[in-house]
């Protein structure tokens, strides 16, 4: 039986730090509708004490959005739970998300503290929080980084204190997989109380590995994924929510479901992307321009025969209209012929060698040949094979 795995998206809080892609609330309120429609069960709607304006962005999209739990982010520490509370105040299911640094790193050159006095600072903002009646969520701050038997003991007095998820962040983006998912198994087999909690993951993508990290958190014992839509976020960005969303539906050997409804990632993505004024790189899995587009000879050929042996999904299923094929220099003759015949020209034997022969050369000069450079061709085609 599949196990449910929920998705807490950050979009709007952690994705809106990156430099230029603030928004205004009304363009908050537009993507949290769109976000509830694409499944995704938690909202982290911003940052409250921050700013007014985030603060105002988290009061009107609790009013806004109906069945995803909204979420504000603090600090431990007691104005910034006490204005995350009053942001909260009309979410149908709300949740404070409250935390502090869990690595000796932190502890020391950020806290200038000890272990003692943050795991009492955060035991103590988990009771606060909850004394406000709301659901509450604790993360342990650069957790990838922390020394193991800390972080089980405060994973285990925090859930003691009453957090119901538990968030384990590699905030650096410093993690391997393989070690991550033994940090996450690590604190199954350490944290005594740990079945009354949920365990989050919350990676970054310093090293590209953020989506890695996450998926081999859940196959460890994870249940919720914390991400953004297109990965955005601080410095290299967050886990991507539709690489994790698709890792799932195509491996369905892992058994792990979500409440995404894969066909309004696309058009979600770039709503993102317009709004943050944050373009797609091109060879952005599942998103970018060229996920589903085919240039090479070999590729294209392949394709054409059988859509399988090139493509692992279904673009449609993404809501992508339909793969492309791309004319190039590497582009071979099937390729050619399939395009031509999309126009309405039909070309065999000597006549398709010579239009191949002289679409390349038009290739070479423009790098990508265009449909109106085809139908030069093919209106040419009959002088050619003449001469």
């Amino acid at each position: 039986m599949s196990q449910r795995i929920k998705v807490f998206d950050t979009t709007l809080r952690d994705g809106e730090q990156v430099p230029g892609c603030q928004l205004k609330t009304e363009e908050k309120i537009i993507i949290a509708k769109e976000l509830e429609l694409l499944g995704v069960d938690v909202i982290e709607a911003g940052f409250p004490i921050s700013s007014p304006g985030d603060f105002l962005s988290v009061v009107e999209i609790s009013k806004a959005v109906k069945e995803p739990i909204v979420c504000g982010l603090t600090r431990a520490k007691k104005e910034d739970i006490d204005v995350a509370a009053e942001a909260l105040r009309y979410a149908k299911r709300g949740r404070i998300h409250t935390g502090i640094g869990s690595s000796d790193v932190h502890i020391k050159h950020k806290f200038k503290s000890t272990r003692d006095q943050v795991l009492e600072q955060g035991v103590w903002a988990v009771q606060y929080a909850k004394s406000k009646g709301f659901e509450v969520e604790f993360y342990a701050e650069d957790a990838g980084r922390a020394d193991l038997a800390f972080l089980a003991m405060m994973t285990q007095a925090v859930i003691e204190a009453g957090a119901d998820v538990v968030n384990i962040p590699d905030t650096t983006g410093y993690c391997l997989p393989h070690l991550y998912g033994k940090r996450i198994n690590y604190l199954f087999e350490n944290v005594k109380n740990i079945s009354k909690a949920t365990i989050s993951v919350h990676c970054h993508n310093d090293l590209g590995l953020a989506t890695a990290n996450t998926v081999s958190g859940v196959i460890n014992g994870a249940r919720q994924v914390e991400v953004t839509i297109n990965g955005i976020g601080e410095r290299a960005g967050n886990t991507s929510l539709e690489e994790v969303a698709m890792i799932f539906e195509v491996h369905k050997d892992l058994n792990f479901v979500t409440g995404i409804k894969p066909e309004k990632i696309y058009g979600l993505s770039k709503l993102v992307s317009g709004m943050m004024h944050m373009p797609v790189q091109a060879n952005k899995a599942i998103v970018g321009a060229n996920a589903f587009a085919h240039s090479s000879g070999i590729h294209q050929d392949g394709f054409l025969k059988h859509a399988e042996n090139y493509e692992i999904m279904n673009p449609a299923q993404v809501g992508v209209l339909s793969s492309s094929i791309v004319l190039t220099a590497r582009s071979g003759r099937a390729a050619l012929k399939h395009r031509l015949s999309l126009l309405g020209h039909q070309f065999e034997g000597e006549e398709l060698n010579t239009i191949y022969e002289n679409f390349l050369l038009v290739a070479d000069e423009k790098k990508e040949v265009r449909d109106e450079d085809l139908q030069v061709l093919a209106a040419n085609i009959p002088v050619l094979v003449k001469n």
